[in-house]
């Protein structure tokens, strides 16, 4: 090593590195434009101890999305905000769906080891089993009742 101490952050979508002018450049909006959008709570930057906007690499993916649902789509802002929410609702359920498929999947498996263990714990030495012979049949025979 060079003696420098290294730092171990971890840069993902999620990351909020851009300030409004890059933001701005990367989305081609206009930085006004970014206030707006904050303001009417369709893409909400992070917030840095002086109050000032960070904007992460999905947070541009979310302007340009809003951008091309306005200019190319003729959707509103009222209409835009309600379809990034209701993507927000799909994406949640989709992870809840997961969630409990996981969980049920964990529980059938316990489920089918414990039947496992039950089935091996017959006593098969007290009654052996046979299986009926072909062509023997049990018949049960009851008398009609007579009507009253």
């Amino acid at each position: 090593m060079d003696g420098r101490r290294r730092s171990h952050y971890q840069l993902t979508d999620e990351t909020p590195v851009y300030v409004i002018s890059v933001a701005a450049q990367l989305s081609g909006l206009h930085p006004q434009t970014l206030r707006q959008y904050d303001r009417l709570g369709l893409v909400s930057p992070d917030r840095t101890a002086g109050r000032g906007r960070r904007y992460s690499a999905r947070d541009i993916e979310l302007l340009r999305t809003v951008q091309a649902l306005s200019q190319d789509e003729g959707i509103n802002l009222a209409g835009i905000k309600r379809i990034i929410e209701l993507e927000n609702q799909v994406a949640a359920l989709q992870q809840r769906v997961a969630e409990l498929s996981a969980a049920v999947d964990g529980a059938a498996a316990v489920l089918q080891q414990r039947e496992a263990q039950v089935h091996a714990s017959y006593r098969r030495d007290l009654v052996p089993y046979q299986p009926p012979a072909p062509g023997n049949a049990l018949v049960v025979w009851r008398p009609k009742r007579p009507m009253d």
